[in-house]
């Protein structure tokens, strides 16, 4: 008998999932104590949710949705309402101007957001665009690109749309499609190749921007140095070697 009065005595607290009125997205599971008053509550609610205890107001509803209690009286332990393990208690805001209102907690698209003019910011001192001025006269080598835009040029000039060709590694075979510059991709030259199997990366297409046509997962960019042009013919699957 001692014992089951010890385990009442001490299960004094309830896990309630918490919502509020004005923040829809906001849904918290917090531990109340039920030997806390009303207002002890309201204040554990405050610094969780930004409502202030005076313009509070809570609802309680069961686990099935249905409200079981108005809680108005902060003088009142929270226990008197007899919350349980998987209610929800509600917060309803009753400040038309408290900051939960208006919705901006959820949606960023209503904060005013601060805007300069491009000649404004240049006027500034201290900003990012200032110390990239002073990072170039400084060393003006280090904003220049690492790669020549004529980088590998000189591979390319054997190598020609409609070759056939073998791309290292895993002597890969299949068509050169493309060759020159790639925008999308770094400075230098650049080989598109379509694969006779479905070993590439894209059908043509690499980061936005469309080099050639093929099949999907027949594609691939690479750099001259990993192509070889010559008779490469496309193999036989079926094929086997003699015994």
């Amino acid at each position: 008998m001692a014992s089951s009065l010890q385990n009442i005595q001490g299960d004094d607290s309830v896990l309630l999932r918490v919502t509020h009125s004005n923040i829809k997205t906001f849904s918290a599971d917090v531990r109340f104590s039920l030997e806390m008053s009303v207002e002890a509550v309201k204040d554990k609610l405050w610094k969780k949710c930004g409502t202030s205890v005076d313009s509070m107001c809570l609802q309680l509803y069961d686990d099935t949705g249905a409200k079981v209690a108005d809680i108005h009286d902060n003088t009142r332990p929270f226990g008197f309402y007899s919350p349980l393990a998987g209610y929800r208690l509600h917060v309803i805001d009753l400040d038309p101007s408290s900051v939960t209102s208006g919705g901006w907690l959820e949606d960023t698209s209503l904060v005013e957001k601060y805007t300069i003019s491009d000649e404004a910011y240049g006027k500034r001192d201290g900003t990012f665009r200032k110390f990239k001025e002073k990072l170039a006269q400084q060393n003006p080598s280090l904003l220049e690109p690492k790669i020549a835009d004529n980088y590998m040029e000189d591979l390319c000039t054997n190598i020609k749309v409609g070759d056939r060709c073998e791309v290292e590694p895993g002597e890969k075979r299949g068509v050169v499609k493309f060759v020159g510059r790639a925008e999308s991709l770094a400075p230098g030259f650049w080989v598109g190749v379509q694969f006779d199997e479905p070993l590439g990366k894209h059908d043509g297409k690499q980061k936005g921007k469309r080099y050639f046509d093929c099949p999907p997962l027949h594609g691939v960019m690479v750099r001259p140095d990993k192509v070889k042009v010559g008779d490469y013919p496309e193999r036989d699957p079926f094929e086997e070697d003699e015994i």
